[in-house]
């Protein structure tokens, strides 16, 4: 019977042999589930009025006006629990649309205090109709359609920014 180095020593050579003989399988690709790369990734976390579970949403920030306009346009899939943050810079009255927007969306309205006041579901994609509330808005995130009657999101429920540097 080998002992166990011996084992240990053969399983050493033949994993040292096949490493350079391409035999390997591929490494696993990268996601954004790696601890390290989503610890510090922008997050809203959405505390529904309705008593449902927070719903922490990742987000791409979208802080100047080239990044505003250009939104999530152009994009053929959106991941469940991500989207885009828009910050603003004070409370307006605030109007979307969706062109060259190829999946639907659903629009959170947010004012100041981060309170939902609007929400616009399941939009049409590269529909040009303005929407939003009549409800003065300071940030508006995107989400995938659906997403938001999901987690039991209303007018009213809260939201949160986690690892959103320079948002109070």
């Amino acid at each position: 019977m080998p002992s166990t180095s011996s084992l240990l020593a053969v399983l050493l050579l033949s994993g040292a042999l096949s490493a350079g003989t391409g035999c390997n399988k591929p490494p696993p690709p990268t996601t954004s589930a790696n601890p390290a790369t989503t610890a510090n990734q922008p997050t809203v976390a959405f505390y529904p009025s309705s008593g449902s579970p927070p719903w922490p949403v990742k987000v791409e920030l979208a802080r100047t006006d080239p990044e505003r306009m250009r939104g999530l346009m152009y994009r053929r899939e959106l991941a469940p629990s991500s989207g885009m943050l828009f910050v603003f810079e004070g409370p307006e009255i605030r109007r979307f649309w969706m062109r060259n927007t190829y999946i639907p969306l659903d629009i959170i309205f947010l004012n100041e205090r981060k309170v939902v006041v609007g929400i616009e579901e399941n939009t049409i994609p590269l529909d040009e109709t303005s929407r939003g509330p009549d409800q003065l808005a300071q940030y508006v995130v995107e989400v995938a359609g659906g997403e938001s009657r999901r987690h039991g999101l209303t007018v009213g429920s809260r939201a949160e920014f986690l690892q959103v540097e320079g948002v109070p």
